[in-house]
């Protein structure tokens, strides 16, 4: 990291450490309470919000909101550990899911995203995003997963730095604040996650999760923190009722891009390019999410006026199970429905005959599965406004 590559700007500059170790590192400056868009961006920002909300307003009309928010959760969740390098599908987490075995490691670190979102939006009500919020949601997420060996839940007390692989601090492409000034870098961005700045916010939450990653306050898992804290504060601000923002996935797409925008705004004091890439993700996510919820709603009433004719309520909570987790098997609906395993196979075969589920290969231990296929389509289709359209 060089000095003349980090010149003062807007949001921080590079500077030497003092001591018989110097080294450069970035030092972020307060984050700016007034902040106005280019006239380019304004029909950008637009779309974005409308957009955000139409989802918004189908998060309040789902007749059982439940059934979309563990799908998109999902979604949200393999997106953004895919940015750091896992291998896992959304088929895959289903199946699992609904086998009761065992987890991978990029399976368990999916589950501990959706387990620490689901912890902070519990907890929001009572507790604002702050520094204890950070540190609780941060242990979650590297709960008994990779990076639970470099402190969950404790600020950084060393130096770290992002490079490639080999790099020393000399040869980092960007070094992080020292620890000694974490607490007022992040006692400023604490406050500004809870004022209402001059600025819309979306920008402002864009310019939020800018300084989180520039502040890097953990050794590990600070990039799957701050995108979990974009779709937080979002539910926060009351701009979504739920969860089901999976916004990852238009930052996965454009990876390379989405860095570069982090660095210019170290670089060059420009985040610009960062806040236009989150509004295009926001509209474009929003948009599919809404897409794909009509399409899942649409069916979930189809099965449900074919499992009433079956004259079992226990049907109906079937099909919604189907709408939460695609892949069923007798053990899942023995443990979510509480019946017993005949009445869970006979339960299962009556869907299938009805034309709702179909059977599949046996699972590694024998397991009958079975697939409700058009909600498996709909929920695991990459982007489906592209699919519908295209």
């Amino acid at each position: 990291m060089e000095l003349a590559d980090f010149p003062r700007t807007l949001f921080g500059e590079a500077r030497r450490t003092v001591g018989a170790r110097s080294y450069v590192a970035y030092f972020p400056a307060p984050l700016p309470r007034s902040f106005e868009l280019p006239a380019r961006l304004v029909p950008v920002l637009a779309d974005a919000e409308a957009a955000l909300g139409r989802l918004a307003g189908v998060g309040q009309l789902l007749p059982n909101p439940h059934l979309l928010i563990r799908p998109y959760l999902l979604r949200e969740a393999l997106a953004s550990t895919m940015i750091e390098g896992t291998q896992a599908s959304l088929a895959e987490i289903f199946e699992l899911g609904a086998a009761g075995d065992r987890p991978n490691a990029d399976v368990e670190e999916v589950l501990a995203y959706v387990d620490a979102m689901e912890w902070a939006v519990t907890a929001a009500p009572q507790l604002p995003i702050s520094v204890r919020m950070l540190l609780e949601t941060h242990r979650r997420l590297l709960n008994g997963v990779r990076g639970a060996d470099r402190r969950p839940g404790e600020f950084r007390t060393t130096q770290n730095w992002i490079g490639a692989p080999g790099s020393s601090i000399e040869t980092a492409s960007f070094v992080p604040p020292p620890p000694d000034t974490l607490a007022e870098a992040l006692a400023d961005w604490e406050r500004f996650a809870n004022e209402t700045p001059e600025m819309p916010v979306l920008v402002q939450d864009a310019l939020l999760h800018v300084q989180f990653e520039t502040i890097h306050p953990f050794l590990d898992g600070n990039g799957r923190l701050g995108r979990l804290l974009l779709v937080l504060f979002l539910i926060v601000r009351g701009r979504l009722t739920a969860p089901l923002l999976y916004l990852s996935a238009g930052i996965e797409r454009q990876r390379d891009r989405y860095y570069a925008a982090l660095r210019a705004s170290r670089t060059d004091g420009d985040a610009l390019p960062w806040i236009e890439l989150f509004l295009e993700a926001v509209h474009s996510q929003a948009v599919d999410a809404v897409a794909r919820a009509e399409q899942i709603v649409r069916l979930r009433e189809r099965y449900r006026t074919e499992a009433m004719r079956i004259g079992n309520v226990n049907a109906l909570q079937l099909v919604d199970l189907a709408c939460e987790n695609p892949i069923v098997t007798t053990r899942l609906v023995e443990a979510r429905l509480g019946v017993a395993r005949p009445t869970a196979l006979r339960l299962l075969r009556q869907l299938s005959d009805a034309g709702l589920l179909e059977e599949s290969a046996p699972g590694a231990r024998g397991q009958r599965r079975y697939v409700a296929r058009e909600l498996m389509d709909v929920v695991t289709a990459d982007n489906l406004t592209r699919a519908s359209t295209g």
